[in-house]
């Protein structure tokens, strides 16, 4: 069993739970995942580890409420333990080396573009990152990413904070002032990142991606998290999760990514309207 030692909500959506993790903390580098159950009859779900505390022995995960797992995990309190929590796995970020990066972040994948941004800051390399949310209600990390970022640009949707836009727009922006990076690195969802790769494409700069498609026992024995990579199949979960953003096939993983929406809305619902009559 896991305790779950502290727990904070970031917006009405998104939380960040610290696990009292130690084995999982002493080894665990940007980039890496892990693998947890909330209880016995749990399913197996993948969250990329967003920090560690090694003294502590703590391992934070952030994670948006989007079905059934994530709504029960939310349920979790301070002080409660879950079931499992397994890793660290996948391969860590390559960072090393690189002199000058722009990281960017859309929504909650902006809690896995953080501590790559801050390891970057930490090795010395000059960091760049830009964030994307549909408006200012949601936005996370703000001050973290201030405090790792040589320059940060947020983007909105809707233009309520920061510059209005996508965040290629913000990307593009910057190409086009003349910055020059060894890597774009970028995580959030398949879409954004299939037209990030695009627009740092144009300006003849390579761009990391960071995978996350569905996935089960994280060691590459299921094969659910399969992507083609430059005509070849590859396992997020053991041969990634980062890839040349230019060799994955974007619109075969979208389509991947979606085959069990209707019954991931499903679960959720059924597991929301559980709780509900637990609360009357």
């Amino acid at each position: 069993m896991y305790k779950i030692v502290r727990r904070e909500e970031l917006n009405p959506a998104v939380t960040r739970i610290e696990v009292e993790a130690p084995f999982v903390a002493k080894k665990a580098k940007p980039g890496q995942f892990i693998i947890l159950r909330v209880d016995e009859e749990g399913e197996r779900v993948p969250f990329t580890i967003a920090g560690t505390d090694k003294e502590k022995g703590t391992v934070t995960i952030i994670f948006q409420i989007l079905g059934a797992t994530t709504e029960k995990l939310n349920h979790v309190k301070e002080g409660e333990c879950i079931q499992d929590f397994v890793g660290p796995l996948g391969k860590p970020t390559e960072l090393e080396g690189l002199k000058k990066v722009c990281v960017v972040g859309g929504g909650v994948g902006n809690a896995i573009a953080y501590p790559i941004a801050k390891a970057l800051h930490d090795q010395g390399t000059e960091t760049h990152v830009i964030v994307g949310f549909r408006n200012k209600d949601i936005i996370i990390l703000e001050d973290e990413f201030k405090a790792c970022s040589d320059k940060l640009v947020i983007m909105t949707d809707d233009g309520s904070y920061g510059k209005p836009g996508m965040v290629t727009v913000g990307l593009q922006e910057l190409l086009e002032s003349g910055e020059q990076y060894d890597e774009v690195i970028t995580i959030g969802p398949m879409i954004m990142m299939k037209f990030v790769v695009k627009t740092a494409q144009a300006f003849g700069v390579k761009t990391v991606v960071s995978m996350a498609p569905i996935m089960i026992d994280g060691t590459g024995m299921c094969g659910c998290c399969r992507v083609t990579v430059g005509g070849e199949t590859k396992f997020a979960c053991v041969d990634g999760p980062d890839f040349d953003g230019a060799l994955v096939d974007f619109d075969e993983a979208m389509g991947r990514s979606r085959m069990y929406f209707d019954q991931e809305r499903a679960a959720h619902e059924h597991v929301c309207n559980l709780f509900k009559m637990e609360v009357k």
